[in-house]
């Protein structure tokens, strides 16, 4: 009997391990768990000190002095891809993941001066929860999320963001929430109603890197993986 037990419980971990493998597959890692390697602080040629790596995680510490800081960008440009990644928020915090940004600092300020951003967010705490398309999991300021699988302050979220040739899907713990077509005319309609309006070069750029945003508060990000479509 033990030995079946035994055997059972081996073919689970085979399997489960077959199938986490499966959910990889194709994907590179963006963080090593280690270090900044891949990434540096925007218009910078390495990554600001307030982003700490700790027990697996890049975790941004707004109090560890005024220096530091900035939003952190990928070394290497991406079009088409499906990025996954783990996000969680402090109490009162805001952050973001920006995606195809045009990393001219002497033309463009900052990251989402051309990127877009998937909000990450602490939906009852921060300000901008009560700001419609300011919410966690929406295409910041563009499309509102369909629906808010977002879990509790403290608690792991995962986010998943695919473009491909112009097709662009987020999701949020597994569920699918904001489907658009990027570029298009009704897209360019979004874009005149919304803050960026009268941004030269937002959302106009096909190929570009991708950030964590530093919003000066506190975020832990990991398990970032990108698969190139």
């Amino acid at each position: 009997m033990k030995q079946y037990i035994f055997s059972a419980m081996f073919l689970t971990a085979i399997i489960g391990s077959a199938t986490a493998q499966s959910g990889k597959k194709g994907f590179t890692k963006l963080f090593d768990g280690k270090s900044t390697a891949g990434w540096h602080t925007y218009g910078q040629t390495t990554a600001g000190s307030k982003w700490q790596v700790e027990d697996g995680t890049l975790h941004f510490v707004p109090k560890s002095g005024r220096e530091g800081g900035g939003d952190l960008v990928t070394d290497k440009e991406y079009s088409n891809f499906h990025l996954k990644i783990d996000w969680k928020v402090a109490p009162k915090a805001n952050s973001g993941i920006i995606f195809y940004i045009n990393e001219d600092k002497a033309k463009y300020s900052n990251t989402y001066s051309t990127g877009l951003e998937m909000q990450v967010l602490d939906n009852d705490g921060h300000p901008d929860g009560k700001i419609t398309k300011h919410r966690s999991g929406d295409l910041y300021d563009l499309i509102k999320s369909s629906s808010e699988p977002v879990k509790p302050v403290g608690e792991w979220n995962t986010a998943e963001i695919i473009s491909k040739n112009g097709k662009l899907e987020l999701k949020l713990n597994g569920v699918k929430i904001v489907s658009t077509t990027l570029w298009d005319d009704q897209f360019k309609a979004l874009i005149a109603g919304s803050k960026f309006a009268n941004w030269e070069g937002f959302a106009t750029f096909k190929s570009g890197k991708i950030a964590l945003q530093d919003h000066g508060n506190e975020v832990w990000y990991r398990n970032i993986l990108i698969k190139e479509l």
